[in-house]
């Protein structure tokens, strides 16, 4: 089996989290010993397509009609898009029609969680949908003081520097707003935020956080896997106060390093991320202040032990094993699918048939 990883306009959302999953997709393929490609020119025996815009749709209806199957990955939902950039709120509506038309073009649909398949159902697809998560490398991800000591080398914080991290895009929906705000209300602690994106397309309450000064407040910018992996390993808490997800992979990463996780209470980490069992969660701004001071001064006790088994359930070498599975179907799918439209061709030919013979033997009837 060869599989084409399609990820239309890489070079603009690879440092986003998509990025992070087609970098997923192409190991747990490996690890699984699946050929993959990312050129369509090339030969392959399946797409897997993982964006929404017109040359995704495009190709997907052109494969589709050539026979060749098609795994749509739906990372994205009109409830994440909704507190996106300006104009998102605004758009959410046509974008979930959008959404539609493209996830619609797969024989299959995989999305990171269960809560994500939960928002899809209500769209009217009609088509089967897979929770699979993006999944984590785990051996990657697994602690290492040492670049923790880097981490804090680098941005200049003393071993006694209580530091929390956040990681995400400029935009509402990744909590950076309420980030910046604790950062005001708690001085005594360091704040550093990895990720970054075009301020000019950022809503203006996210605009305003991003220029905020503060000596406690750091915007480190886009920074590759190994800092993000050492900032885990050399901070206090990692700060997860998003809005809305499809996964959420940092809190993966999170889970993996034995990174102690402080997220906001929302129905995407429902029945996977339990509060005071492997993360602490909190509804809103006061009760992440209560809180924050809370594990940082061990009034609360670290949960970062019972978090691994989260990353280790979404190693890529079972994620590997899931995508196969997924895979196979979609083949499936579609070999019953050409195989009827086949049929159906046939029966039209052999009925356009019988009815000129009909015809034929009529007008015969009709001269004697």
């Amino acid at each position: 089996m060869k599989v084409l990883l399609y990820t239309e306009g890489l070079k603009v959302v690879g440092k986003s989290g998509l990025g992070k999953a087609i970098e997923h997709q192409k190991k747990a393929l490996s690890y699984e010993g699946i050929e993959y490609t990312t050129d369509p020119n090339d030969t392959y025996d399946l797409a897997h397509i993982n964006f929404y815009g017109l040359k995704s749709h495009n190709l997907a209806k052109h494969l589709s009609k050539k026979g060749i199957p098609i795994v749509y990955h739906a990372h994205s939902t009109e409830e994440d898009f909704r507190d996106g950039f300006i104009g998102c709120k605004q758009t959410a509506p046509l974008f979930k029609k959008w959404l539609i038309e493209c996830y619609g073009l797969g024989d299959v649909i995989i999305t990171p969680t269960p809560y994500s398949k939960s928002l899809l159902d209500t769209y009217g697809i009609g088509k089967k949908i897979y929770a699979i998560s993006n999944g984590i490398e785990l051996e990657f991800f697994k602690r290492d003081e040492k670049a923790g000591e880097r981490f804090r080398k680098t941005y200049h914080y003393s071993k006694d520097d209580k530091v929390i991290i956040g990681i995400g895009l400029y935009i509402e929906r990744k909590g950076i707003v309420d980030f910046v705000e604790l950062a005001r209300r708690l001085p005594e602690y360091k704040f550093i935020w990895f990720g970054h994106s075009p301020v000019a397309a950022a809503t203006k309450p996210v605009r305003e956080a991003v220029s905020t000064k503060l000596p406690n407040l750091t915007f480190a910018g886009y920074v590759e896997q190994d800092m993000i992996k050492a900032a885990m390993s050399g901070c206090d808490l990692y700060l997860f106060p998003t809005l809305e997800e499809t996964e959420g992979i940092p809190i993966i990463e999170a889970c993996a390093t034995g990174t102690n996780a402080l997220i906001r209470d929302i129905p995407i980490f429902e029945g996977w991320l339990e509060d005071g069992k492997n993360v602490y969660k909190a509804k809103d701004i006061d009760e992440f202040e209560v809180k924050i001071r809370k594990i940082l001064t061990k009034k609360l006790p670290s949960v970062a032990k019972a978090a691994y088994q989260v990353a280790e359930e979404r190693d890529l070498h079972r994620i590997g094993k899931q995508l196969k599975q997924v895979y196979l179907e979609a083949i499936s799918i579609k070999k019953a699918e050409v195989a009827e439209k086949k049929m159906r061709k046939q029966l039209k030919k052999s009925s356009k048939k019988k009815v000129t013979k009909t015809k034929k033997n009529n007008k015969k009837k009709g001269t004697k």
